[in-house]
């Protein structure tokens, strides 16, 4: 059994229908990636699973469970963590205070014992251990971001989703990014990734679906997905060579 599986699911905005019938699944402990150009439905769907937009018809399947009609509290409490675009960095906090409240779903934990797993998250980003006391805003694109995953994880996810962790990151940060969800997978956790960076997405994915304008065009392993001339041409930055 997948750990989540989507099955029919369809998503509208008003009169605009942003996902179209998609059915796709993600088996524990994989990475996988969700590609498409600009308004392909790939956040929407992020956003459905963490029952932040509500799903018109389909069916969401986490671990056996309907959650197509659970709330995002209650989402998160069953085991989805969603590090949305744009990092959310609440500025009036420092670091260490951002990544703590990703906890918040757990109940009611020491000080002391949240102290000591943000301790852990700044063991798995080290960039921003220097600045664990400086205020969120203080923070570059880059460190904002690692605290934004380091606080979806101190929910202790069975599934993480991100949407566009290298968005407006420099090349350099966007390694250290893609090196980070490499180990998250490594230490057990699936991942359900949403990221314009084909190659770097490809790069740490097990498998990939392509949306197109909100309809599921072709999945298939990263492997598969170079070979294919169309969807290389059209998603991975590859041109393809005319016949003569």
């Amino acid at each position: 059994m997948p750990l989540i599986s989507l099955d029919g699911l369809t998503v509208r905005y008003g009169e605009i229908e942003a996902v179209h019938g998609i059915s796709l699944s993600v088996e524990a402990g994989e990475v996988v990636t969700l590609l498409g150009g600009n308004g392909a439905g790939k956040s929407t769907t992020l956003r459905a699973i963490s029952g932040l937009t509500r799903a018109a018809a389909g069916e969401i399947v986490f671990d056996g469970r309907s959650i197509v009609a659970l709330g995002p509290e209650a989402i998160v409490r069953l085991g989805i963590a969603h590090v949305p675009e744009g990092r959310r960095i609440f500025p009036g906090l420092s670091a260490r205070e951002n990544i703590m409240l990703g906890a918040s779903n757990r109940g009611r934990i020491a000080k002391a014992q949240l102290v000591k797993e943000s301790d852990e998250m700044f063991d798995l980003f080290p960039d921003i251990r220097p600045f664990a006391d400086a205020l969120g805003w203080t923070l570059s694109g880059g460190q904002q971001q690692m605290v934004a995953v380091a606080r979806g994880l101190m929910a202790k996810p069975r599934l993480l989703l991100l949407d566009e962790p290298s968005l407006g990151l420099a090349p350099v940060i966007v390694q250290k990014v893609f090196s980070i969800i490499a180990e998250i997978r490594r230490r057990g956790t699936t991942v359900l990734l949403v990221e314009q960076n084909a190659r770097m997405a490809l790069s740490v994915a097990d498998r990939g679906y392509v949306l197109e304008t909100g309809r599921l065009a072709v999945t298939g392993k990263p492997a598969e997905l170079w070979s294919n001339d169309a969807v290389r041409a059209a998603y991975l930055g590859g041109g393809v060579a005319k016949k003569a």
